[in-house]
């Protein structure tokens, strides 16, 4: 690699990352009135453009009212307040809570596409017939008896799994409001004046690669990015190639940023040996994110001063919908006890599993919900949810002709399985409460054999996977989106938002939350960089 450097730039603010939360941020900076320029080490879109397109909404939203869903602030607050904790302040949640109507307003006035479209079935994500539903845990138990379960996922309108439909028109309009957008550049670090204010970027990039060795690079990191989410030896095989092509043609540059650096480039689940140092137990599962969630934004903070906090929250997605049917069954562990309410959502499963149940975790069902769910698998999942649900039938299932018989041939104790039948149908025969406060309107006696036991186990499985992304990564300002340092204290010129940065759903996820926050923060973080600027004027 060439050590001189070739060119240097300058704006006002530099975007680091260009999925939901980077242009989000440059949105916000552009309209404020900065000169913003925005990097990216890949094609852009990140994590975001190969997500579902699910964003957490709620208080009223203009797709709520069309659809005729009730909702308001007060509602939508109660919920988020158990499923947020203390990941960030009450002022700070209460704030996201009464924006949200107004940023579904903002984010379809930069041409996402929303659709009112109930569904009418709780599902972990629905077809493409539905894009307004229960994406969290708000039909459970212990929620529903606290707050009405109200539909507030906001599927992003498109055909599969739809992020991509978000982040383009958010590219677009960003392009269009005169942000200057950089692909195939890394950041290598930040840089700092005397006092310490971070003033620009270090950066490697392929720009001046001959045109085809960009097309090539640009073919690569699609490649990487998707299918290579879905099958790791194929990433890792165009990583290999992209790092050759860089050691070949990138050009170290060196950029001004007048205002400030906004750090947007992802978690860092991408990072294996941090998820072995931070949190070990999360092995096994499907990387939910790009090469570049490798925790590379979180370590250019620190090398500035920043902080980091929740580093061991991850989150594993264990969903059994669809089919919906499967609400109705139960999951034990290997000694035969339940895991948890199973109206939860996935990522509620996921955790449960992970953290008290060392992974392990079957659902059993019986001939008539077994029958049940084969019917619904015509029309309720799309295709690819369709092939990991016949994939855990097929291949992960063991049958028995008693409920003793299937434990013994799964490896769940027998007795433990038994016992826990029983206190499920006394419930119902009774009409107790749920020996684990599932809601009466998702209880079915299993008593029909032969019964099955389908394997969810948290392990590699290409088949079946349990995607994981991390929620951990730097402290910043909940007011400003400012990098914090050790003692509080902000890092001057330096900004962070989405999973680089913690936020809204740093303590418990459910669909939609991370990429809501991506955009309450990035609107922030861009906001106030901006402003940085425009002060000094």
């Amino acid at each position: 690699m060439d050590d001189s450097v070739r060119f240097t730039e300058s704006a006002d603010v530099v975007v680091v990352g260009f999925g939901a939360a980077g242009t989000c941020s440059a949105i916000a900076a552009r309209e404020a009135g900065a000169d913003v320029l925005a990097l990216d080490r890949a094609n852009g879109g990140g994590s975001t453009a190969i997500s579902g397109g699910i964003i957490y909404a709620g208080g009223g939203t203009w797709v709520q009212q069309q659809a005729g869903v009730n909702d308001n602030y007060a509602q939508m607050l109660d919920y988020l307040r158990l499923e947020v904790g203390d990941a960030v302040s009450s002022q700070t949640l209460e704030s996201f809570v009464a924006g949200s109507p107004e940023m579904i307003r903002w984010l379809s006035d930069r041409g996402v596409p929303f659709d009112s479209t109930l569904c009418p079935y709780k599902t972990s994500y629905p077809n493409n017939h539905y894009y307004l539903y229960h994406s969290g845990s708000e039909n459970a138990g212990a929620f529903r008896s606290q707050t009405p379960p109200v539909q507030r996922g906001h599927r992003v309108k498109g055909n599969g799994t739809s992020g991509k439909k978000m982040h383009a028109p958010l590219a677009k309009t960003a392009l269009a409001l005169g942000v200057r957008f950089h692909p195939h550049t890394k950041v290598t670090g930040l840089l700092r004046n005397s006092s310490g204010r971070v003033v620009g970027v270090a950066a490697t990039t392929m720009r001046d690669a001959p045109p085809h060795v960009q097309r090539l690079y640009s073919r690569l990191a699609a490649v990487s990015t998707k299918p290579g989410i879905y099958y790791p030896p194929l990433r890792n095989l165009m990583e290999r190639r992209l790092r050759r092509l860089e050691r070949r043609y990138a050009r170290l540059v060196r950029i001004e940023a007048r205002s400030g650096v906004i750090l947007c480039a992802g978690g860092y689940i991408g990072n294996s040996e941090w998820i072995q140092r931070f949190a070990p137990q999360y092995t096994g599962g499907l990387q939910l994110g790009t090469s570049g969630d490798d925790g590379s934004g979180i370590a250019l903070a620190q090398s500035a001063g920043a902080v980091t906090e929740r580093m061991d929250n991850v989150s594993a997605w264990r969903f059994i919908t669809p089919p919906s049917a499967f609400i109705s069954a139960i999951i034990v562990d290997e000694h035969g006890e339940r895991v948890i309410d199973e109206s939860r959502y996935g990522a509620a499963v996921g955790h449960a599993m992970v953290r008290h149940h060392e992974g392990k975790g079957w659902i059993l069902v019986d001939a008539a919900l077994l029958k049940e769910a084969r019917r619904q698998m015509i029309t309720q999942p799309l295709w690819f949810q369709r092939a990991q649900s016949a994939a855990l039938m097929l291949l992960d299932s063991t049958k028995g002709a008693s409920l003793r018989e299937v434990a013994e041939r799964a490896g769940v104790d027998a007795d433990g399985l038994v016992a826990t039948v029983a206190a499920h149908n006394t419930a119902i025969d009774t009409g107790a409460a749920d020996p684990v406060g599932k809601p009466a309107d998702f209880l079915r006696r299993i008593s029909e054999p032969p019964y099955t036991l389908l394997n969810i186990s948290i392990r590699p499985n290409l088949l079946n996977p349990t995607p994981m992304l991390t929620l951990g990564g730097i402290r910043v300002d909940e007011g400003t989106g400012a990098v914090l340092d050790e003692s509080g204290a902000a890092i001057p010129g330096l900004f962070s938002a989405g999973r680089t940065a913690t936020g809204i759903c740093s303590n418990s996820y459910v669909s939609g939350l991370s990429l809501a926050d991506c955009v309450f923060a990035g609107r922030r973080a861009g906001k106030h960089a901006a402003a940085q600027r425009l002060a000094e004027r």
